[in-house]
């Protein structure tokens, strides 16, 4: 039994009921941020930023105001947006460039949100622990990620 993976398949479960027949990009990112913060433990950031041009914008989350603007390959949201792939860093402190939007977070985890071969924005978590996030929640946090872009009508 892996306690992790068990929590991570019931958030599943439960994001495809609350996004099940919505498929308003806001709305969905709002209820899968709620639920996202509201179901793991240790964080205090949950939320979405969505690609606009050559920046990430601020979308619906849970947690301390952000950064509203973040440039396309800057920091631990840009980066993982620019590479279309999902960084788990233990120690944002340790990170090029980290955009420090709360001080209080020292680990995070950024997934793509990825549509049709296009990035589409980025499902971003942070934590005031050190090494929170590990191969597990990525897959977790991908799995979600790919949910959101799939429920989603995100036609340009």
């Amino acid at each position: 039994m892996n306690a992790k993976r068990d929590l991570y398949q019931e958030l599943l479960q439960q994001a495809r009921g609350l996004l099940a027949g919505e498929r308003d990009p806001v709305a969905n990112a709002a209820n899968l941020a709620s639920l996202i913060w509201h179901t793991l433990p240790d964080l205090n950031w949950a939320g979405f930023y969505f690609l606009k041009g050559d920046e990430l914008m601020l979308g619906p989350f849970q947690g301390k105001p952000a950064c509203v603007r973040i440039p396309l390959g800057k920091g631990v949201c840009g980066t993982a947006a620019a590479e279309a792939g999902t960084l788990v860093v233990p120690d944002v402190h340790a990170f090029p460039d980290h955009i420090a939007c709360d001080t209080a977070s020292n680990s995070e985890l950024v997934a793509p949100l990825l549509k049709d071969g296009r990035v589409l924005g980025v499902l971003d978590l942070d934590s005031p622990h050190f090494k929170r996030f590990d191969a597990e929640d990525a897959a977790g946090i991908e799995a979600l990620a790919r949910l959101w872009a799939e429920a989603s009508d995100t036609t340009p």
